[in-house]
């Protein structure tokens, strides 16, 4: 019995080490079936999690168009230059990263080589922002229990608002390495998640463009790239009107950010704010370049593809011809230094002397010239923005017009005449021409400039009865819309429909209750007041038929070309009438001829009877009262308009002289100036036919493709 109980015992552990074994064999099968089930089953899944990326689409900008003139002179260009840009990772660097590329990128590159401009970048909120990131415990403790409250933004401008000068100047700020690292950090800063912002694009020297870019592995979003900048190849010339853009600091306006933004921009992107530059902003802009950056989870970039080819912004081919710009600007300033030099008391008011050319037919703007004289720094300066801003009184060279609201109306009639002798209404002052002339008809009356037969126009548009030295009874007071209505058939008054951002229309006078022989002011151009711009839109109507066409600066858009030559054509802009002056061809023939008559015959003969070139034209003088220092200054605007050939005209121009004097000899400057700007005109148009020149760019386009085939 003994012996079996000992084996019995004996066969126990063996069974119970089975069990064991057992046990674990299904633990360690569980196992195995459960790392199968992930590896085969969830294998790709669980793969996709760990390496989890993300791909975010981002837009690089391209080289803005270029910029001709009619003849396909190059006028403004993109010039090629070194930049250091930085492209933020997905959901951006922190801070103490972006300082530590800051410290980095400071061994290489200097933002200003001199102390005083290093100094101008970092303001005094750059220093507190700096001494923040190593005290930002102590910025904190400073927080009252209410500003502890506030969200992020507000505690932190609490806490930097907290900060004084004894705390930031801890670090010495005359240390140039220092201000250097202070502002690369400012525009790190400033850049956008997976967006290229430019940090130095001027003055980049060689070294510095080598250096970073041999040490692009140390430094995370930072490269060198190539970069553009706008040059002008004209100088100042047309400079107002061709605009500006942005820098890559100022980026888009903020005012705009939403148009801008919704339309593909990035914030640091350049963009046009003026002239030419913000008025064909969608043409200039080009194609932007679209890359697809992949981004591991913690938003590092693992790599890029371009998914959108760049391409440069198409190209403007401008109606101006920049040669005879260039001439006017010169002519324009000459003749005014030499007028204010010569009658410095009686034009100790005056500054400015603006010009304006155009086709008649086309609207094609040849010319904006204006300069002006800075008395304060005795210089003379373009000014040519201001012949589509500055309205001034026009004096009889709307007469044209007065006549053609007469006829039109019927107060008048072709050929009647009207004793020209002096007009007096109750209460105002004795009103009459320049000299009694008798009777006249309507083309006298713009031959020798009668403002009485304009008088009686007024008078008889208002349905009035006129007895001297008493009211001007049943006078209509719609009378000054029905005459103001057709001015603005020419032009005056109204928007000219010009191809730039903005324009000024004028000042239109309110006559009060009393003002009745203010209509009689308005008739002789003494009232309402127009830009010279508008001026040549009226003549050019005139000359034009009676078709009042849109001025324009831009011809053609054409494709960008990488060879720095014109491309072919995207767009062509034809003349664009913007109406018909509503009325009897022959009413118009009248004033065409009474134009041709002040030339030939008229107040203007004296000045034009040597020129050449068969010019219509119509003078005027307007008193131009003004407050100086209290004191009523009396001096005169000198206006003339006008167009060459008179058989068929091709070029218009308008003429103003703000403040000309007070004295008897003011009446030279303005024809000075117009007969040598359209004597230029001819003669630059006989040099170009001499030598084969002509405006048709296609030629030069096609003789390249030929060249090239």
């Amino acid at each position: 019995m003994g012996e079996k109980k000992k084996k019995k015992k004996k066969s126990q552990l063996p069974f119970r080490l089975n069990i064991l074994f057992i046990f674990v064999f299904v633990l360690f099968s569980l196992l195995i079936l459960q790392l199968g089930v992930v590896q085969i089953l969830n294998g790709e899944e669980a793969q996709k999690q760990i390496d989890k990326t993300e791909n975010t689409q981002a837009t690089i900008s391209v080289p803005r168009g270029l910029m001709y003139d009619r003849y396909g002179t190059l006028i403004l260009d993109n010039v090629p230059q070194r930049s250091i840009v930085y492209t933020p990772p997905k959901n951006g660097d922190s801070v103490l990263k972006r300082l530590e590329i800051a410290e980095k990128l400071a061994e290489f590159i200097m933002m200003e080589e001199k102390m005083d401009d290093l100094e101008k970048l970092v303001r005094e909120r750059d220093k507190k922002e700096y001494w923040y990131l190593f005290n930002a415990t102590e910025a904190a403790a400073r927080l009252t229990e209410e500003e502890k409250d506030l969200d992020n933004g507000g505690q932190y401008q609490a806490m930097l608002d907290k900060i004084k000068p004894n705390d930031y100047n801890e670090f010495n700020w005359e240390d140039p390495k220092l201000l250097n690292i202070v502002a690369i950090k400012k525009e790190l800063d400033a850049a956008y998640q997976l967006s290229p912002h430019t940090i130095k694009n001027e003055n980049v020297t060689e070294l510095e463009y080598a250096l970073v870019s041999e040490h692009l592995y140390e430094l995370p979003g930072i490269d060198a790239l190539p970069d553009w900048n706008r040059v002008s190849k004209v100088g100042n010339t047309l400079s107002t009107f061709i605009g500006n853009i942005t820098s890559s600091d100022q980026g888009i306006p903020r005012d705009k950010s939403d148009y801008y933004l919704t339309r593909g921009y990035s914030r640091n992107d350049r963009v046009g704010i003026s002239g030419l530059e913000e008025e064909y902003e969608s043409v200039l802009r080009g194609q932007k370049e679209v890359v697809e950056y992949t981004t591991d989870n913690n938003g590092n970039i693992v790599g890029s593809e371009t998914i959108i080819e760049g391409k440069s912004g198409n190209d403007l081919v401008l109606t101006v011809d920049i040669k005879l710009q260039q001439e006017i600007d010169k002519i324009v300033q000459e003749e005014l230094e030499s007028f204010i030099s010569q009658n410095p008391s009686e034009n100790k008011h005056m500054e400015d002397a603006l010009v304006v050319m155009m086709d008649p037919q086309t609207g094609d703007v040849l010319s904006l010239s204006g300069a002006h004289y800075d008395r304060e720094d005795n210089e003379y300066v373009d000014q040519s923005y201001r012949t589509i801003i500055d309205a001034h009184l026009p004096g009889s060279t709307i007469k044209g017009a007065t006549v053609l609201a007469g006829l039109d109306s019927g107060v008048v009639r072709p050929g009647e005449e009207i004793y020209d002798t002096p007009i007096k209404i109750a209460g105002t002052r004795e009103k009459s021409s320049w000299r009694n002339m008798g009777y006249v008809n309507d083309l006298e009356a713009i031959e020798k400039s009668s403002n009485v037969y304009m008088f009686n126009v007024a008078i008889r548009l208002a349905t009035a009865t006129y007895r001297y030295e008493e009211p001007l009874y049943n006078f209509d007071w719609d009378s000054f819309q029905v005459l103001r209505n057709y001015y603005n058939q020419f032009g005056l008054g109204v928007e000219t429909g010009i191809d730039l951002p903005y324009e000024a229309t004028g000042l239109v006078g309110d006559p009060g209750p009393r003002g009745q022989g203010l209509l009689l002011n308005l008739a002789i151009g003494q009232y309402d007041t127009y830009t010279t711009l508008q001026l040549a839109q009226y003549v050019s109507t005139i000359a034009n038929e009676g078709y009042r066409v849109r001025p324009h600066l831009v011809k053609e858009i054409r494709q960008s070309n990488a060879k720095d030559s014109l491309g072919p054509v995207l767009e062509s802009f034809d003349t664009d009438v913007l109406n018909r002056v509503v009325m009897d061809d022959s009413y118009i023939d009248r004033v065409q001829e009474g134009f041709k008559r002040v030339v030939s015959s008229g107040t203007a003969s004296g000045h034009w009877r040597d020129n050449k070139y068969k010019v219509a034209a119509k003078t005027g003088t307007a008193q131009n009262i003004f407050y100086d220092n209290g004191k009523e200054i009396y001096t005169y605007n000198l206006a003339l308009v006008g167009y060459a050939p008179y058989d068929e005209p091709e070029v218009a121009f308008a003429i103003m002289i703000p403040r000309a004097g007070t004295g008897n000899d003011q009446n030279g400057i303005h024809h000075a100036i117009g007969n040598r700007i359209i004597n230029k005109y001819f003669q630059l148009k006989e040099e170009r036919q001499q030598t084969g020149i002509t405006e048709n760019l296609n030629e030069e386009v096609a003789d390249q493709e030929n060249q090239e085939g």
